[in-house]
């Protein structure tokens, strides 16, 4: 049986590689966090409003409006699982909200 050491050694050392895994997917976002939760905010509110039509169309369409570089976004987008603006929603908001919350968060 692992003594009292070794656990929290595994511990640290497994908080330590997480926060590390999400300092790296910081460096991944495309957008500052002021702009990503507007992003994912207006996805939120048209979302009610409308089905998803299984593309990017309204995440685009915001992009554009907002003048925001598109293709970075929908690349990250897509890394992330959000093929479209609903699996942007439901996929890419979770990814973006894991990389900027700590352990504690």
């Amino acid at each position: 049986m692992p003594d009292h050491k070794d656990k929290r050694s595994r511990k640290e050392a497994l908080n330590r590689w997480k926060a590390d895994q999400r300092a790296a997917a910081r460096v991944k976002l495309p957008l500052p966090n002021e702009q990503m939760q507007a992003m994912f905010d207006m996805l939120d509110v048209e979302r009610s409003r409308q089905e998803c039509d299984h593309t990017l169309r309204l995440t685009r369409a915001w992009l554009v409006s907002n003048d925001l570089p598109v293709e970075p976004v929908v690349a990250w987008l897509n890394e992330t699982g959000g093929y479209c603006d609903c699996e942007a929603l439901a996929n890419s908001e979770e990814a973006w909200q894991t990389a900027i919350h700590d352990v504690n968060g």
